[in-house]
């Protein structure tokens, strides 16, 4: 949410100057042109991001982040993409300020991702271990100005993400390896270079619930062992309250709640966030016959949405204004932050 009224919230701090965020985002537009209209879709995300803390975005399909986490790491296809304004503050410069040289050597070596699915972002034609060794001797050649060394050193990251007889496995083809196998080694090239932020982008989404339990689990104690933060983004609210220390719940374009994970769970202000909350399914419902919750109304269109809050048209406590002005962030107890009218006063 808005950085600079959290930092008030917390004016006294003496880490609330910046210091204490690895990423800070502004006032973020990203907007794609098509023949039917402008998709409008990131339109004024404001974030901030811990160091050393693992921020969960979570929100339907279509909210948005995704597109957010491509223009931190300026992938957006331009055209139709285009970033219209805003910041994005990494360790204190602004990444859209920089040019492509800039960018490409920040993007993989401090800033990594995993993209969502494993079998089809590792290349099919090379081996495992020549991706990895390609990453390291792209971004850190001080650290493998030899083939001997590049290769040890990919050796040394997939001994790391638990994958088994590494030495023998590093020349095997992605298509050799279980989905699981191949989401530890797109982890394990994620961290190769030691980055201080990991974006992870729905990275247990084709994985059976074992597996995933693995891969979080590894994602955790990686964090602990190299302090890395993580932006993690995903639909799971199970895997939310597991993985996270802060969550941010988007809708339509916009970040509508943010608050510690324990918060969120516990009291839910925006009444999105509560209808994803009740949509959960539970053992008790399904025990009592109770049907599952769900959000009434669908989406907006991103390219013509509606006037004042994008929610009103499916929110079951909408009120007058909420039709006509857009509500802006409203920050509570302990830095909660929601966008909803209902917390004006």
């Amino acid at each position: 949410m808005n950085h600079k009224d959290v930092e008030k919230k917390n004016k006294g701090d003496t880490r609330s100057e910046g210091r204490e965020y690895l990423l800070e985002i502004q006032d973020l537009h990203t907007y794609f042109h098509t023949p039917e209209g402008t998709v409008k879709a990131l339109n004024g995300v404001d974030l901030v991001l811990k160091r050393g803390h693992t921020l969960s975005i979570v929100g339907e399909s279509g909210c948005g982040k995704t597109v957010l986490a491509m223009t931190i790491l300026r992938l957006i296809p331009q055209p139709p993409g285009r970033i219209e304004r805003g910041r994005i503050l990494f360790e204190g410069t602004d990444l859209l300020s920089l040019d492509d040289e800039g960018i490409r050597a920040i993007r993989g070596n401090k800033i990594s991702m995993i993209f969502q699915e494993p079998m089809t972002s590792l290349n099919p034609v090379f081996t495992i271990g020549s991706q990895i060794e390609e990453v390291i001797a792209l971004h850190q050649p001080e650290a493998a100005s030899t083939r001997k060394q590049a290769r040890e050193t990919a050796v040394e990251m997939l001994d790391m993400v638990g994958i088994p007889f590494a030495e023998k496995r590093i020349d095997d083809y992605p298509h050799q390896l279980s989905g699981g196998m191949c989401q530890r080694v797109m982890i394990a090239m994620a961290l190769a270079c030691k980055p201080s932020l990991m974006i992870a982008d729905e990275p247990t989404t084709a994985l059976d619930v074992t597996t995933q339990a693995q891969i979080l689990s590894l994602m955790a104690d990686l964090k602990e062992e190299t302090g890395t933060s993580i932006i993690l983004v995903t639909h799971d609210l199970g895997v939310v309250a597991q993985s996270c220390e802060e969550v941010a719940v988007m809708y339509t374009g916009n970040v509508v709640e943010y608050a510690g994970v324990e918060d969120i769970f516990a009291l839910p202000l925006h009444p999105y966030t509560k209808g994803l909350m009740r949509s959960v399914p539970t053992i008790d419902a399904r025990q009592k016959g109770e049907s599952l919750h769900a959000i009434p109304g669908n989406v907006p269109m991103l390219k013509d949405m509606p006037g004042g809050c994008t929610f009103h048209n499916r929110c079951e406590e909408v009120m007058e204004i909420c039709r006509k002005e857009f509500p802006p962030v409203f920050v509570l107890h302990s830095g909660h932050c929601v966008r909803c009218w209902r917390y004006a006063n």
